[in-house]
């Protein structure tokens, strides 16, 4: 597998508050990447910092060979890095077909024919979608909602999605049907960096993890070597 992310002891502050410190981590083109870890341990700041959203005080962050650390937002989206952000963040006044074109405003000369074909293979992934396409966003369901969300990440056609929380205030039955749905994305073609607090369920269906804790990487493994890592069970797993 060729490398497609590379993140190389990257340090990032907020003020005097070091939110990340010395950070390292890669992404296999394929992979489903889980990084893991309590509220305030660097997560999201980590995808921030990928999609250029926030300053970095150190380190580099290399996609496809090219380095992105000091690159802007908008040339990031372009190059194929999708970020679906925590808490959805859909429109709820547009349709569910408005919400994914909205997803296309950062590909100039995108056509109308590519627009419909990006849509239908959405479609394809989230038949639900095509249900509701002329319903607005804010009358679907939680789990509807976070569907449109990831599909509104992919109608950017990424080569890397990243993902945060994904299941965050879903029903369990829709968690399922979320995690499910993630790893057809891979299947697709998709690679995905995904943060979840549901440490058992991704942890389930990544290829690796990462453990962070208080900014910095902790542990590293395969999905099944931390799903049986003693530490990771007492602190993660309720075991």
């Amino acid at each position: 597998m060729s490398r497609m992310l590379d993140i190389a002891n990257l340090t990032v502050y907020y003020g005097y508050v070091n939110a990340l410190s010395d950070v390292s981590i890669h992404v296999d083109e394929g992979e489903i990447i889980t990084l893991i870890g309590s509220n305030g341990a660097g997560k999201t700041t980590t995808l921030m910092a990928v999609s250029g959203l926030v300053e970095k005080a150190g380190g580099s962050i290399t996609y496809r060979g090219q380095d992105i650390t000091k690159m802007h937002a908008d040339r990031i989206v372009k190059l194929g890095i999708a970020h679906v952000p925590e808490g959805r963040k859909i429109f709820p006044q547009l349709t569910v077909y408005e919400n994914l074109v909205a997803g296309t405003f950062g590909k100039p000369g995108i056509t109308k024919q590519q627009i419909a074909d990006l849509a239908d293979q959405c479609y394809e992934l989230f038949p639900r979608l095509k249900e509701r396409m002329t319903q607005a966003g804010g009358s679907l369901s939680g789990g509807e909602q976070q569907m449109l969300a990831i599909a509104r990440g992919l109608m950017m056609d990424p080569q890397l999605i990243m993902l945060d929380e994904p299941s965050l205030g879903l029903a369990p039955i829709v968690v399922e049907e979320i995690f499910e749905l993630i790893t057809r994305i891979r299947d697709a073609g998709k690679t995905v960096l995904l943060i979840e607090q549901n440490a058992s369920v991704a942890l389930q269906i990544a290829d690796r993890g990462y453990v962070l804790e208080t900014g910095r990487v902790s542990l590293t493994g395969t999905g099944s070597e931390l799903l049986s890592n003693p530490e990771v069970k007492r602190a993660y797993l309720g075991v």
